[in-house]
C-alpha cells in the first residue's frame, strides 16, 4: 500500500505546517519570561512540548482518517491535531489562552479539544487509552462506522492503564490502533534503562493481536502499516498496535537544557530531519516539482502566520469566567 500522489502533498504540506506552527510558537513563548524565566509570564503560559522531528506518525497514521474517527493524543499533540483536521485558529487560540480557543483558553496546548474532528489529548500519561478504547467499544455496541486510535509515548506502555485497555481492546475485538511513539526519551530516562523488552510492538503478542515496529521514523512506512492496521480495524478483525522509531528534535519541555543526552545524539538526529529527507524524495520520485514544494511551504507558512495573528487578537478571558464550565454539588 502506497499513498497516492494527492496523499504524498497532503502528508507533506501538515509536516511542514507542524514544523512552522511549533517554531512559531517556540519563539513567542519566551516573550516576557526572560531574564527571569517565569512559565505563567508571556502570552504563552505554562508548559510547552514540542513534536518537532515526529511529525511523519501523525501524517502516515492520519492519512487514513475521516472526521468521524477518534484520536487521542498525548501532552505532545500539535502534530497530531495539525494532521487529524484540528482548526488551527483555535488551536493556537487556546494556547494562548483566548476565548476563541476550542475550550475557551482552559485547556492550554497539552488539552487540546476538538469534537468536530473526534480529537482529545491529555497531560497525564497514558490517559488517552481508557477514551480510544471507549470509542472504539461504543461503535462497535452502536453498530456506527469509526475506529480509535490512541498515540502515546514510549514510556507509557508501561503504565497500568496502557496494559489494562489494550487487555479489552483485544477481548473485545475493537475497531482500536495503539501507535506508539518510540523517541527513545522518556523525559530524561533513556528507553532501555525504564523498559524491559527493545520493541514494545512485541508486546502485542500477550494480546494475541498484530504488533510491528517501523524503523528510520518514515513517513512511507509509517502510511503502509497504519493502512493496514486501521483496514483491519474496519474490517472487525480487531485491534493492532504499532511502534515507531522516531526522533524528538527539541527537548523533553522548553527550557529542557537536555544535560542526559549523550554528547552529538541531537547533532545526528538533525541530519535525519523528516522533512527535508521527505521533500527531497517528492522531488526525485517526480511526485513534486520545486514549484509546488515551494507553493505548499508558503502555504503553510501564511496559514500558521494567520492563526497566530487570530490568537493574538482575540480576546483574554474575563476574571469572572473562571466560575463558569466548572462543576459544583
Amino acid at each position: 500500500m502506497s499513498p497516492t500522489r494527492d496523499e504524498q502533498h497532503w502528508m507533506y504540506r501538515n509536516m511542514v505546517t507542524s514544523r512552522r506552527f511549533e517554531e512559531t510558537i517556540a519563539k513567542i513563548y519566551f516573550e516576557g519570561k526572560t531574564p527571569v524565566f517565569n512559565m505563567a509570564n508571556g502570552p504563552i503560559p505554562g508548559e510547552m512540548h514540542l513534536s518537532d522531528g515526529q511529525e511523519p506518525v501523525a501524517v502516515g497514521v492520519c492519512a487514513h482518517l475521516t472526521p468521524e474517527d477518534v484520536v487521542t493524543a498525548t501532552h505532545r499533540p500539535h502534530h497530531q491535531a495539525i494532521a487529524k483536521g484540528v482548526d488551527l485558529d483555535k488551536m493556537a487560540a487556546e494556547i494562548f489562552g483566548k476565548t476563541t480557543g476550542l475550550s475557551g483558553g482552559r485547556g492550554g496546548h497539552m488539552h487540546i479539544f476538538d469534537p468536530d474532528v473526534n480529537f482529545a489529548c491529555s497531560g497525564i500519561i497514558a490517559q488517552g487509552m481508557g477514551p480510544a478504547v471507549g470509542a472504539a467499544l461504543s461503535r462497535k455496541m452502536q453498530g456506527k462506522p469509526g475506529v480509535a486510535v490512541a498515540f502515546l509515548g514510549e514510556g507509557a506502555v508501561n503504565q497500568g492503564a496502557w496494559h489494562e485497555a489494550m487487555n479489552l481492546a483485544a477481548v473485545w475485538k475493537l475497531p482500536f490502533v495503539c501507535v506508539i511513539e518510540d523517541n527513545a526519551w522518556g523525559i530524561s530516562v533513556a528507553k532501555s534503562t525504564a523498559t524491559s523488552i527493545a520493541n514494545n510492538a512485541d508486546r502485542a503478542a500477550a494480546y494475541g493481536i498484530p504488533g510491528k515496529r517501523i524503523e528510520g521514523n518514515d513517513p512511507y512506512a509509517i502510511y503502509e502499516a497504519a493502512g493496514e492496521a486501521i483496514a483491519r480495524a474496519r474490517a472487525g478483525e480487531g485491534p493492532s498496535l504499532i511502534e515507531v522509531e522516531t526522533y524528538r528534535l527539541a527537548g523533553h519541555f522548553m527550557g529542557d537544557a537536555e544535560g542526559y543526552r549523550p554528547e552529538g545524539e541531537k547533532d545526528a538526529l538533525f541530519e535525519k530531519d523528516p522533512i527535508p529527507k521527505m521533500r527531497a524524495k517528492l522531488l526525485a520520485d517526480g511526485v513534486a516539482s520545486e514549484a509546488e514544494l515551494d507553493a505548499i511551504e508558503a502555504e503553510s507558512a501564511a496559514r500558521v502566520e494567520a492563526a497566530i495573528k487570530f490568537a493574538r487578537e482575540s480576546a483574554d478571558p474575563a476574571p469572572e469566567d473562571a466560575l463558569t464550565a466548572v462543576f459544583a454539588a
